[in-house]
């Protein structure tokens, strides 16, 4: 077997869990092949470079083997080879999500308590209930 359909070999090569995910993530063009979009009936040969988006990173492998069956991850990663700017890429971006600051550090004097829940819904209902008479 020379070739394979898209959806079937990311299936296969573990990086999606289910073939319909593998085919909606080709719909929505976070698969390429060669930096152009495909379809999922697009077939996949030995030697083809793919660039596939995960969670906003890429990862840009080259086809080593076809296979249509979805086996044991030691086996699947036999199926590719990541490019080493991918791989120097990736580890980038990770320690850049690492050194970010956390944004719930950002809150001046973080979530209210109940107390101040309260004095917040007794102090809106005081002045702006338009059921209390003036």
């Amino acid at each position: 077997m020379d070739k394979t359909r898209i959806d079937k070999w990311l299936w296969a090569a573990r990086f999606f869990k289910t073939r319909s995910l593998a085919t909606e993530a080709v719909n929505r063009g976070h698969v390429q092949v060669g930096q152009q979009d495909i379809k999922p009936s697009r077939e996949v040969r030995l030697g083809d470079m793919l660039t596939i988006w995960q969670a906003k990173v890429p990862h840009t492998v080259v086809v080593k083997g076809i296979s249509e069956q979805r086996g044991p991850a030691p086996v699947a990663q036999q199926l590719y080879a990541e490019t080493p700017e991918s791989v120097q890429l990736r580890t980038l971006a990770a320690e850049s999500r690492r050194l970010s600051p956390e944004p719930a550090l950002s809150m001046e004097h973080g979530r209210p308590t109940k107390r101040d829940r309260r004095d917040l819904e007794k102090g809106w209902n005081d002045r702006w209930s338009a059921s209390i008479d003036r």
